[in-house]
Order: structure tokens, then sequence, then C-alpha cells
């Protein structure tokens, strides 16, 4: 019997197929030190759970399919703060951050259609894009200028008939890069000249370091109808089980066949989105210490980094990653030996491969990304183990 092509040319997360190596190695008494995805282990609000267990239902039935009402308001309240005023209506609650760039997608593009969108990129877009069935066309950008986003010029030569929007991520997953404001001005001229949507991934708002700002997309004049902005709870409390998610958009039209996509998947969780609601009451609590944390430990990584003969990073400016270029050849052959070969004293460190961010071939083969996501002590120690690593694997490769 034949699978559809769509799951068949779907790329693998890069930063879950190791995982089977990983879990032989912890059946083998060997700790893993996960800094291949980004999972922070900075404890969710317990007001979060508190907020859960307080509500009852006689039944739990499905919710709105664009969300409670409570909470999309809690969204409109929590955006203020940022100097950004949307209404209600502007706003609906996804299966997680990950539905809401799917949505976004689905609802901008026919089969064959183009996103533009720089690269490297949270792997996920790749299987996004799969399944909505269109193509994202890559824009290099380089670690020695801190994976700045292209000039203008850049994105117009890849503008086609084909081509419905930008895509950008900012603070950047997986490079740590802010876009500046300027950056953004740009980004937002193209649209307008060229009739184009941005979808703006905008989860690691708060991920800022060294007094850095981040430029809302939704903050810009004058493009509010082509404006599409998606978020979720999941980095911001430390709650990526959750799966709460938001897509935001001014453009009425749009958001009814958003809503349409909602519907079809009935509705998101409840009892998360009554977890979350809890969760935005202590916002001015929680989030500042959360960034101090991630502060410290992006400093911790890139002293680390420095250790690693003939590895280079500039140093992040937010979310809580960065991409390393290391001495080696197959960061691929490399990431798995770590898993299959190495270990320091019973422990091992697992990254997520670079080609995996990247939709152009032979992309990141020397790269991989970091997520500093452990406390500092295990961080620390992770860093050395990959350091080691790189030493010893590249004596067994000569």
């Amino acid at each position: 019997m034949k699978i559809s092509k769509r799951c068949t040319e779907m790329q693998e997360s890069t930063i879950r197929k190791l995982l089977p190596h990983a879990d032989k190695m912890k059946k083998k008494g060997i700790k893993v030190y996960h800094i291949n995805i980004g999972q922070p282990d900075i404890p969710t609000p317990k007001e979060f759970y508190e907020a859960i267990d307080r509500h009852r239902e006689d039944v739990l039935s499905y919710g709105p399919s664009g969300g409670l009402e409570e909470l999309r308001y809690t969204i409109v309240d929590y955006l203020k703060r940022y100097d950004i005023d949307i209404d209600v209506n502007d706003v609906w609650i996804t299966t997680g951050g990950s539905e809401a760039v799917l949505f976004s997608m689905l609802a901008t593009c026919d089969y064959g259609d183009e996103i533009i969108v720089p690269e490297p990129f949270y792997t996920n877009y790749n299987g996004f894009a799969s399944i909505a069935g269109c193509k994202l066309i890559p824009l290099p950008t380089y670690a020695e200028d801190g994976f700045r986003p292209p000039k203008k010029k850049a994105f117009l030569s890849k503008i086609t008939k084909k081509t419905k929007a930008i895509l950008i991520c900012s603070p950047n997953n997986p490079t740590g890069t802010i876009y500046t404001k300027d950056e953004m001005n740009y980004i937002a001229e193209i649209a307008r000249e060229k009739d184009l949507f941005i979808i703006s991934d905008e989860v690691y708002r708060e991920f800022t370091f060294d007094g850095k700002r981040h430029t809302s997309v939704l903050s810009i004049e004058g493009i509010e109808d082509r404006v599409i902005m998606t978020d979720s709870i999941s980095k911001r409390f430390s709650a990526c089980g959750a799966r709460v998610g938001l897509i935001v958009s001014r453009n009425r039209k749009l958001m009814r066949m958003v809503l349409k996509l909602c519907q079809a998947r009935l509705c998101p969780p409840t009892l998360e989105q009554i977890g979350a609601i809890g969760a935005f009451k202590v916002f001015d609590k929680y989030i500042p210490d959360m960034i101090k944390a991630y502060q410290i430990r992006r400093d911790v990584v890139f002293d680390e980094v420095k250790k690693i003969e003939g590895a280079f990073c500039k140093k992040p400016e937010g979310a809580f990653y960065t991409i390393i270029k290391f001495p080696i050849a197959d960061i691929e052959d490399f990431a798995k030996w770590m898993l299959t070969d190495f270990s320091v004293d019973k422990k091992t460190t697992m990254i997520a491969p670079g080609p995996g961010f990247y939709a152009s071939k032979g992309k990141g083969v020397d790269e991989a990304r970091i997520a500093y996501v452990l406390e500092v002590d295990a961080l620390k120690e992770a860093m050395e183990i990959l350091r080691r690593g790189v030493v010893d694997y590249s004596k067994c490769r000569r």
C-alpha cells in the first residue's frame, strides 16, 4: 500500500530523532544531559495548577473553538503592557504555538505557494509547511555576523508570484538573535510593497538580555491588515505540556478563516487554558526572576564554548538557544556518537544537529543548537562533557 508523499517527504524532527539512542544510554545507566530541546527546568507557577484545582464542572464539555473568552481577554490585557492594543476578536487560542504557526500557513497559502524565511529557523517549520502543502524559501544568515536577518534586497530577490508571506521569529529560535526595530521596519516595508503577510513567531518575547528590547510586528503601523502574530505559554510559564498557544491578527477576514480551522479540531484544552489564566495573573512576580536565570545560563554557555577549541558562536541576545559552529565535518554523526560511544563518568550530552534547522541542503553540517535550559552546575558539566567529546571524536575520526 502507498503512503502519502506528504508524510514520506516530511523531515524528521532534528530535536527528537536521536531520542532512541538517548533512551538506550539511559537503560545502560548513563545520564544524558538534554540540551537538545527547549524544555525549561524552571518550575511552572503554582498558580497554574491552583487555578485548575479550583475549576469544577459536572461535565468537562467541549469549550469554544476559538478558546475561552476569559483567556482571550487575558491576552488582550497582557499585550497592553507592551503598548499593543487589540480587540478580543483579534485573538484565538490554539493547541500550542505549533498549531498557531500551522494555521497561519493554512490560512495564507494554497498548495504550492511560498513563504520566505531566514535560515536557520525552528526545525518544525519544515514539518508545518509539509502539512500545509506550501514551500519554505530560505534566506541565508551567518554565524559570523550573529545571524542578523538579510538586507531588504535579499528578501526582494526571493519574491515570486507564489510568495504569500514572510515568516520571522524574534527573539529567534535557534540563534538567539533579536531583530532590531529598523530590521522589523524594512520587513514591514516589503510586506506593504509586495502585498504579503508577515507571520511573526513571538514565543520568546520576554527572553531578552543585556537591556535589549523586542519589537512586536503588532506594534508597526501601516501593516495592520497583513500581520499575524503567533505565541505560546510553553516557554513563558515553563508549561510546554499544557499546549496552549494563540494567534493574533487584526485582519478579521483572515481570523474568520482561522476560526474555521479551530472549529475543525473542535477546541483547545480547557483545563490548561484555566491554568494559563492563573499563570498570567502572576506574570510580574514570575517573569523577571526567570529571565535573570536564563541570562546567567546564557553567559555560562558562552564562556564554555570558548573552551572548545575551534568552536564559534556570537553571544545570543535572547530566547534560550544558540547555534554553535564546531570543528567537525559531520555534526549528525558526532551527535549520534555522543549517544552511542561516548560518556564521562557515566554521563553524556545530547545536542540538536544543525542541518535540521535549514531548508537549504548542505547547510548546518558543522553546527548544532544548544538549549541552555538546565541549572548552572548541570549546564557547566554538560558543556564540559561536550568539549571532551569534541576532542575524543576528532581523534577517532582522523
